[in-house]
C-alpha cells in the first residue's frame, strides 16, 4: 500500500492504527523500511514491522486511540519528503490494566515516491517530552 500524496499518511495512519490492523499500518512502509516505535521496538522490512506492531496493538495500545495534530512536510528533492505528524494517544495501558493516560507522540516519516506511490521508507514514532 501507499499514498497518493504524503498528506494522505496521518488520516489513514490513524485510521488503521484505530481498527488494529498492523498489516495495513506495515503496508504504508517501504518493504526494506527501518521502524523504531513508541515503545522503543525497531524493526526492518515489513513482515518485522508488522510483528513489532502488532505486539504493541495487542498489548499496550490495545484500547489506544491517536487523534491527529500538527503536521509539517518538507520536500527533498522531487522523489522525497520528510513528514513530523504530532499526534495525541489515549487509552494507553499499564501492565497491570490500569490507564497511563494521554501523551503527545510525534511521528518522523522519511517518505519516497515509488511506481506505487509515496511509501515510508524510514519512521521513528516518539513520545513527545512534557513542556
Amino acid at each position: 500500500m501507499s499514498f497518493e500524496t504524503p498528506e494522505d499518511f496521518p488520516r489513514a495512519f490513524a485510521r488503521a492504527w484505530g481498527a488494529r490492523d498492523a498489516l495495513t499500518l506495515a503496508g504504508y512502509f517501504a518493504k526494506d523500511a527501518d521502524f523504531l516505535s513508541l515503545t522503543g521496538g525497531a524493526a526492518t522490512g515489513r513482515e518485522e514491522i508488522t510483528e513489532l506492531l502488532a505486539g504493541e496493538l495487542s498489548g499496550a495500545f490495545a484500547r489506544a486511540r491517536l487523534v491527529t495534530g500538527r503536521s509539517k512536510l518538507r520536500p527533498v528533492g522531487e522523489r522525497a519528503c520528510v513528514v513530523l505528524q504530532r499526534f495525541v494517544l489515549s487509552g494507553i495501558v499499564h501492565p497491570d490494566g490500569s490507564d497511563a493516560g494521554r501523551v503527545g507522540a510525534v511521528f518522523a516519516a522519511t517518505m519516497e515516491r515509488s511506481e506505487a506511490g509515496w511509501e515510508i521508507v524510514s519512521a521513528q514514532f516518539v513520545v513527545e517530552p512534557a513542556a
